[in-house]
């Protein structure tokens, strides 16, 4: 692989430990509505946007009948309960700040929405590090669908083999690799190595702060 012009980041349970979070609003918001989804359900499928999680637990009908209205309660219940929870990964910043000194551009792209996103750079402390960011409101389809990996190679002005990818889903590295990204996997967010692998990585290391210690080894510095 020739030498990266940017790297695409994913927030949730890659640059933040916010997935239990996320899982605990949901799966209290499907509880709320009706239906009867253990916390280990709605955990494996963080990483998705509402788009492509809601559908795993509500049929056809059931989506019509109050699918807004659980994610709004969801919403609502995040920003309220977990959001001031939230906290970034060790060496955040310094990971951030070692990928600009290598020449790359930063990228972030989330499946969460534009306020959020606002608000977990803030947490992070990497505001003023990232060059372009995108979210749900942005794309058609979440992830693992392209559209938002897409949206981030046009604001960049690349291609998708001029970047690398890190995320801490499968569903981030399906949707990197429909983009021609290659993607670097973090176990931080509590997938397994194993499902990261199969999912297309070409890399994996524990987190943020691994990557940035080993950071001349990965396929950032290549």
């Amino acid at each position: 692989m020739k030498h990266p012009k940017a790297a695409i980041f994913d927030l949730d349970g890659t640059l933040l430990d916010s997935v239990d979070l996320h899982a605990l609003a949901w799966q209290e918001a499907m509880l709320y509505f009706g239906h009867d989804v253990s916390f280990e359900q709605a955990r494996s499928q963080i990483g998705k946007g509402g788009d492509k999680l809601i559908p795993v637990f509500l049929s056809a009908d059931e989506q019509r009948d109050h699918g807004k209205d659980l994610e709004e309660w969801r919403g609502k219940r995040f920003k309220a309960k977990y959001l001031p929870l939230v906290r970034p990964f060790s060496a955040v910043p310094d990971l951030l700040r070692r990928v600009r000194d290598a020449g790359l551009q930063i990228a972030v792209a989330s499946s969460a929405k534009k306020d959020e996103v606002d608000k977990y750079l803030n947490i992070a402390g990497i505001t003023d590090l990232v060059d372009v960011t995108t979210s749900s409101e942005d794309a058609q389809e979440s992830k693992p669908a392209p559209d938002i990996f897409e949206i981030v190679l046009k604001k960049l002005k690349i291609e998708g083999p001029d970047a690398v990818a890190i995320g801490d889903t499968p569903y981030d590295a399906e949707a990197a690799g429909k983009a021609k990204i290659t993607t670097i996997g973090v176990l931080c967010g509590g997938f397994t190595e194993s499902s990261l692998r199969q999912a297309g990585c070409a890399q994996i290391y524990p987190g943020p702060a691994a990557l940035f210690a080993r950071f001349e080894h990965s396929l950032l510095a290549r």
